[in-house]
């Protein structure tokens, strides 16, 4: 199986796979706000972002999978889905055990130099509260989906790191292993 990845990540393929899934995710974020009228909060605009930086790994790796600019990517898409896994887990135990004393910022704070909210506020300006449970299926609300799938990316993006150390098998000149 680690060879297999090894293969896959030496691929445009599995990278492009791999940005199309979070730009789905990115628009499923966007109906959830814009047609359902769901309030985004202040976490969920940060978790947004962590899906960005999968959906830039993704596509880092894409432009160069056979070159060292692939770990570039890997390194990307384990910090961002660290950091969404990080984000989503403090979101869900926002929402399991609210708390007057435990509460989200009312604004995205982002860098001067990067100021998302100014430049695409339908995207990245929060207006909900962090502890609002505003949508669920199959019992989960919505952050403790994205724990999962945060968690469903380290663990991939774990793998394929794993997977460098493995080297892909050679094919002979009839297409065989």
């Amino acid at each position: 199986m680690l060879r297999y990845l090894n293969q896959c990540s030496r691929g445009r393929g599995a990278w492009l796979l791999l940005a199309l899934t979070a730009f789905a995710l990115e628009m499923v974020a966007l109906w959830f706000q814009h047609v359902m009228m769901l309030k985004p909060c202040v976490l969920c605009i940060y978790e947004r972002c962590a899906l960005f930086g999968v959906m830039g790994a993704g596509l880092v790796g894409a432009i160069a999978p056979k070159t060292p600019l692939r770990f570039v990517a890997m390194g990307i898409w384990i910090y961002s889905a660290w950091k969404g896994l990080m984000l989503a887990w403090e979101h869900t135990m926002i929402q399991l055990h609210p708390s007057p004393f435990v509460t989200c910022d009312f604004a995205a704070r982002f860098p001067g130099w990067l100021p998302l909210d100014k430049w695409l506020p339908q995207v990245f300006v929060a207006s909900g509260d962090c502890a609002e449970r505003q949508w669920s299926f199959l019992t989960l609300e919505m952050p403790q989906w994205l724990v999962g799938i945060f968690a469903a990316y380290l663990l991939v993006a774990l793998l394929v790191l794993l997977a460098q150390a493995f080297k892909p098998k050679k094919r002979d000149l009839f297409g065989r292993y």
